[in-house]
């Protein structure tokens, strides 16, 4: 199992209290890690080294921007930021996104979302790779309890785009999203499987093609 530099394992949940895990991230202040906390755990994850990981992480961004711009939706995302319920629930996703009614919720410049004053975002993105599992797991359920209406797990291995539309009673996967009507993730896994062999401008022209 590999450590931070702080000598903390990585890529599992440890029992800490909020204060310990406050603690840990001043600590890690200049390290370029991701952190969640859940239930009394913190994780702790290393920023990927795959280029297949980058790919997928472009070609998802991309695709929703063209997606949300072609159709006139309202669309912010936002890259790697900490969304946090002080004491209970914190987290960093790969990507996450407000649309129609929210993309201005979160002033420029906000360090760190705070969830009891800011909403939670409409859509949250996992890029998985060595993470599938849990992104698949535990992960999902810190999203349900954070009211994130829609979470995307994107498993880099097998190019394939795994949807859940979040509810009172838990989660439950779909085919098309809820947040952006008319996206199929078919269309948007074909475009990760075309990121293996082609380059970003002919994603594109592929994806204009079919949104």
């Amino acid at each position: 199992m590999s450590e931070t530099p702080t000598h903390l394992p990585v890529n599992t949940w440890i029992p800490v209290s909020w204060q310990e895990y406050l603690q840990t991230l001043a600590e890690l202040l200049n390290v370029e890690e991701k952190h969640y906390y859940y239930k009394g755990h913190m994780r702790l994850e290393m920023p990927p080294v795959f280029s297949d990981h980058a790919q997928d992480y472009m070609t998802i961004i991309f695709g929703i921007s063209l997606f949300t711009t072609l159709k006139g939706i309202s669309a912010t995302g936002l890259d790697h930021t900490t969304f946090r319920k002080p004491k209970l629930e914190d987290c960093q996703p790969d990507v996450a996104y407000y649309f129609q009614k929210h993309p201005q919720s979160v002033p420029s410049g906000t360090k760190i979302v705070n969830l009891n004053r800011y909403p939670a975002p409409d859509l949250v993105i996992e890029i998985a790779k060595s993470s599938l599992l849990d992104d698949l797991g535990t992960k999902r359920s810190l999203y349900e309890d954070l009211g994130v209406p829609e979470y995307w797990v994107v498993d880099v291995q097998n190019t394939q785009i795994i949807p859940y539309v979040m509810g009172d009673k838990g989660s439950k996967r779909v085919h098309e999203s809820k947040v952006l009507p008319g996206l199929v993730m078919g269309i948007l896994e074909q475009a990760l499987r075309r990121s293996r062999e082609t380059n970003q401008s002919a994603i594109g022209a592929d994806l204009l093609s079919y949104l």
